[in-house]
């Protein structure tokens, strides 16, 4: 059965069966008992019912986590992002005839795709793990050849974003589910733009551990994906909860359900300032956006120190790290940005307490113009497994 010509060909039946799938998925996300506020036990932990509802569905919705004010700077800093993107893949200028953001080849990357398009399922791209493909609706007429969908690299572009990476209570989440000397992962920017935004065909993140000594329910880490404008079932990420487990046959689910609409998957529901967090193994994908509401999410993920020293990189967060192994040195570079991080948004946000990191103890480091140039290129060691 050819499917990905089937979901083509009855693109109008699909997209009529789109309205029914994203009501029944939000009534089951809204049944799940995985969303709430930041919450801590009397000794100070985060409450015991949140991490066991994360280990059973393999994520959960933090919600109203990021104030109104730093909601604010984030939109800004996006805002200036967006005008000063290329208009085209690896293009040098922005709209208006200016160096595109990036374009200088010292770190950090926009990725732009096709409107609605889906250009890596049903590929080898990222290590062949997006193995069907989701169905591209008609592109509507007048609509520019490319648009922002990826900004990597992104705390080395927005101040904003390198505050959030630091918020206290996202790091002792961090703590919780990976260890105090969990090491970071990469962090980007989704720009799913109304009416234009491209899809992310289903898969699990985690490409290192599955057949190995190290597999456990959280050994890929997990990402934070943080709302500036909500999100829902038309323009959000969905999820098929419990799937963090075993490695999953998505292209089998998708050939049995005859269609990209995996039967038990469920969207974010998301409000302004909330946060998920999705472990790196659960199935996860997005659909084009044919929706008129724009979602920003500001991703940046974490994991177990122990996953990440003796692994060989997968290569693709980090070009060529398919040929290294990850050792300590490498983590410690990495993590540098934390500390930068740490201390920016204790500039910002000077009432709060800040987050101490374990491997960090001791140490002390000064956000200013210097530290914020050292960040180009930070990327480049990005460490995913």
């Amino acid at each position: 059965m050819n499917t990905t010509a089937t979901w083509r060909t009855d693109y109008g039946e699909h997209e009529a069966a789109m309205a029914a799938y994203r009501e029944e998925g939000t009534a089951r996300a809204l049944a799940l008992d995985n969303r709430g506020p930041i919450r801590y036990d009397a000794d100070g932990a985060l409450s015991e019912d949140i991490v066991e509802s994360y280990w059973r569905h393999g994520f959960y919705v933090f919600e109203g986590v990021i104030s109104e004010a730093e909601l604010a700077d984030i939109e800004c800093d996006v805002q200036s992002i967006q005008d000063r993107a290329p208009t085209e893949p690896r293009g040098k200028l922005d709209h208006l005839g200016r160096p595109a953001l990036g374009a200088d080849g010292k770190g950090g990357g926009l990725a732009l795709v096709r409107p609605l398009s889906d250009p890596i399922g049903g590929t080898a791209g990222n290590n062949g793990r997006h193995p069907a493909k989701m169905i591209e609706p008609t592109v509507p007429e007048g609509a520019p050849g490319w648009v922002l969908q990826v900004v990597g690299g992104s705390l080395q572009f927005s101040d904003a974003a390198l505050r959030l990476y630091a918020h206290p209570d996202l790091l002792r989440v961090a703590e919780t589910f990976n260890g105090p000397d969990f090491s970071p992962f990469n962090e980007v920017i989704w720009i799913k733009q109304p009416r234009l935004g491209g899809s992310v065909a289903w898969h699990q993140d985690g490409t290192t551990h599955w057949d190995t000594a190290k597999f456990h329910k959280g050994s890929h880490g997990f990402n934070f994906m943080a709302q500036l404008y909500g999100c829902d079932a038309a323009n959000g990420l969905w999820v098929v909860p419990g799937t963090h487990l075993a490695k999953a046959d998505i292209k089998g689910w998708c050939t049995a359900a005859g269609s990209d609409r995996l039967p038990d998957a469920v969207p974010l529901l998301c409000a302004p300032g909330d946060v998920a967090i999705t472990n790196r193994q659960a199935v996860h994908g997005s659909f084009a956006n044919t929706s008129d509401a724009c979602r920003v999410t500001m991703n940046f993920g974490f994991h177990p120190r122990a996953s990440v020293v003796g692994a060989r990189g997968n290569g693709i967060h980090s070009p060529g790290s398919d040929k290294l192994i990850y050792d300590e040195d490498r983590v410690r570079r990495r993590s540098r940005v934390l500390g930068l991080a740490i201390a920016a948004r204790s500039l910002r946000f000077p009432d709060e307490t800040p987050y101490e990191y374990q491997p960090f103890a001791g140490q002390s480091f000064e956000w200013n113009d210097a530290a914020r140039e050292s960040l180009r290129g930070y990327n480049k060691l990005d460490l995913g497994i």
